[in-house]
């Protein structure tokens, strides 16, 4: 990966505490977001550190070597229902908006995914998918979406059949692969992110506005720091620069008395004292094909075959169709271990592990001025735009 050039960020000055109202640790949605809120609204003067060598955190994306924009640590669509949210973020871009379909390959079909009404005229005979179909719509409600686990809890031998199709060929292989557990060990908040859509609307997610920056994230990131009061320094851990003892924080070896928002892994701020939090993370495989298509959809989840979940085709979620061939990539979960180059990407939520970080959240609480914000740093899952809105309830706050 390369170091993003955005002109309007300076380099930071050394020993400059007294420089700065605020320091953001972290220049991914949640750090950018509270940045410029923060420097523009409030007319602070906000440093950014980021310890990797670019600005975007995971949504960060590039053009490859063959021209086609990438999204270097994974898909991102931004999809939401908030109005302010896609108000804020469309002021520092355009965007190309579409309905993001996913299929699954089971078999030899493509089906849609989540499992809707669509997928069950095509997985049974017409006879039966309309008795089916007439079954869910009487006992869940058309529109609605029913998590797997609770389906399969029903009593109908019916409704029971279809969660167990669901369970086995959406679900079951799929997400222990993901997750590197049984189901019944994942949390709820997990499992009812794999629902049946009774509906006939084949889009993976049913909100307002849905799509991606017209010119990628990374411009748009780059337009949102770009404020006179914001200074942004990438490739800086700022352990190099910051220490946290007795409640306090220090700064270039001086005390800092300004709000401090860190977005990073919290066990990681301290050393790991207690022991690692774990996560679960991704091995990005990219390859480039000559041809138009790979696999004619922008995402095919492998939810009963390969070692790999899923594999993404760039160009159908960036709208690129005058590119010559196509890249994928094909992503291969592991458990994080912490180790050089390894990414933490997904909390895995229980009782144990969340007692575990209300240890390390603990050791934050007599900073008065310290903030935690983002899914590392508050170890949960959150959408774009959710964290877009508690970045700026945050700002707001402060």
């Amino acid at each position: 990966m390369k170091q993003v050039n955005v002109k309007t960020m300076r380099a930071v000055p050394q020993n400059g505490g007294d420089m700065y109202d605020c320091i953001v640790i972290g220049a991914g949605i949640a750090g950018a977001v509270a940045a410029r809120k923060l420097a523009e609204e409030k007319g602070k003067r906000v440093l950014v550190m980021e310890r990797r060598p670019h600005i975007g955190g995971n949504c960060y994306d590039e053009k490859d070597a063959h021209g086609i924009l990438i999204h270097n640590y994974g898909p991102h669509i931004f999809h939401t229902g908030l109005e302010e949210v896609f108000a804020y973020l469309s002021r520092f871009t355009d965007w190309y908006l579409f309905g993001h379909e996913v299929v699954a390959k089971v078999g030899d079909q493509l089906i849609p995914v989540p499992f809707n009404l669509n997928t069950l005229h095509m997985v049974y005979g017409k006879e039966k998918a309309d008795r089916l179909e007439q079954k869910l719509i009487e006992t869940y409600g058309e529109g609605s979406r029913v998590p797997i686990m609770k389906l399969r809890e029903n009593e109908d031998a019916d409704i029971r059949e279809i969660a167990q199709y669901v369970y086995e060929n959406v679900f079951l292989y799929y997400t222990m692969k993901q997750w590197g557990q049984k189901p019944e060990e994942i949390s709820p908040e997990v499992t009812g992110r794999v629902p049946v859509l009774i509906s006939y609307d084949n889009r993976y997610f049913q909100d307002k506005y849905q799509g991606v920056p017209a010119n990628g994230f990374t411009e748009m990131f780059e337009k949102m720091l770009s404020h006179p009061g914001i200074t942004v320094e990438c490739g800086t851990d700022c352990l190099s620069r910051m220490r946290f003892a007795d409640n306090e924080i220090y700064f270039d070896g001086e005390k800092f008395d300004g709000d401090v928002i860190y977005t990073g892994a919290l066990d990681e701020l301290f050393a790991c004292r207690y022991g690692r939090l774990p996560y679960r993370s991704l091995d990005f495989r990219f390859e480039h094909y000559d041809g138009a298509s790979y696999q004619g959809h922008s995402v095919v989840n492998y939810t009963v075959s390969e070692d790999f979940t899923r594999i993404t085709e760039f160009k159908f979620l960036t709208g690129q169709r005058d590119t010559d061939g196509t890249t994928i990539v094909k992503e291969y979960p592991f458990a994080y271990t912490g180790a050089e180059g390894e990414i933490p990407y997904y909390a895995i939520l229980n009782e144990e592990n969340q007692a575990l970080y209300e240890k390390y959240r603990a050791l934050t609480a007599g900073m008065e001025h310290f903030h935690l914000l983002g899914r590392l740093a508050e170890y949960r899952y959150y959408n774009i735009d959710a964290m877009v809105k508690r970045a700026m309830e945050l700002a707001d706050r402060l």
